[in-house]
């Protein structure tokens, strides 16, 4: 039997070691520079993720107050957990939903990969919600010198109606979300849990973020909004909330809900906040 020296052992091993490393590096790499990416369904429609966010996204620990120091070392993420901030674009019997808006004026990069896959806003017929922080709605609109003018012209907004409620009525700091509202007065929807919207879109009580965070189900997608914001420790984890969910029971049950959910029924999660490129299964 031929034996090799140790040190050519090791090296070898060191080789496909740091081989493997910059492998997983250099894709990690091309998804977090990615702006877009295209999945076709079963169905024939296609679903697109847009990041919206210009760099790299990580979520703080200091986010994560549930989580134990030894639940979140485990992870070995020092830096934070990956992220984004996404949208996305699902085209249907001809028609374009976009599910939230991103950030818009506030520093999103939407529009710049609407233009990368040649889409333009005016053809977007339907915004659906999944709920009311700037960082979904602030794409709606942009922001002149005399005032807030719409992006989507042609489009009607769907919303939950407990979402709309509760941030017309009972949630201060609304200025912007009454604003933005104000502006698709005229195109505005509200709908409830369980209601089937057009293109066979079902809407989902996914509460807890907001009073009336909305899940959307096509087919095999699943929209989920906010439901995670650090998904590697979240997915392991549901009982672990994010400092910026309101109710943070209720946001722990619909978490273990829907992931339950999409488990039982083979469906590939699309989150606002998971890491590119935004959709697991």
């Amino acid at each position: 039997m031929k034996l090799f020296p140790i040190k050519l052992v090791l090296a070898t091993a060191l080789f496909f070691s740091l081989s493997t490393a910059a492998e997983k590096n250099t894709k990690q790499a091309a998804q977090n520079s990615a702006s877009y990416k295209t999945v076709t369904l079963s169905t024939g429609a296609s679903v697109t993720w847009i990041k919206d966010n210009p760099d790299e996204k990580l979520m703080p620990r200091d986010l994560f107050s549930d989580a134990s120091d030894s639940l979140y070392n485990s992870m070995n993420l020092p830096n934070g957990v990956p992220a984004s901030v996404s949208v996305f674009l699902l085209k249907v019997n001809g028609e374009y939903i976009l599910f939230d808006a991103g950030l818009g004026f506030m520093g999103g990069n939407m529009m710049a990969s609407f233009k990368k896959i040649g889409v333009s806003p005016d053809q977007i017929k339907m915004v659906y919600l999944t709920h009311l922080h700037g960082d979904h709605i602030g794409g709606l609109v942009n922001k002149t010198a005399k005032g807030m003018e719409k992006v989507f012209k042609n489009a009607t907004i769907y919303l939950c109606k407990a979402e709309h409620d509760a941030w017309m009525n009972d949630i201060p700091k609304n200025d912007l979300q009454k604003a933005i509202l104000g502006t698709y007065k005229d195109n505005l929807k509200l709908f409830s849990f369980g209601d089937s919207l057009p293109n066979q879109v079902l809407s989902i009580d996914a509460v807890g973020h907001t009073p009336g965070h909305t899940a959307f189900r096509y087919n095999e997608l699943l929209i989920i909004g906010d439901l995670m914001h650090g998904y590697a420790l979240q997915i392991k984890e549901p009982r672990v909330n994010s400092n910026y969910d309101m109710d943070k029971p209720k946001s722990a049950e619909s978490r273990k809900r829907l992931i339950d959910y999409a488990k039982e029924n083979g469906l590939f999660m699309a989150g606002m906040h998971l890491p590119a490129p935004g959709m697991v299964k």
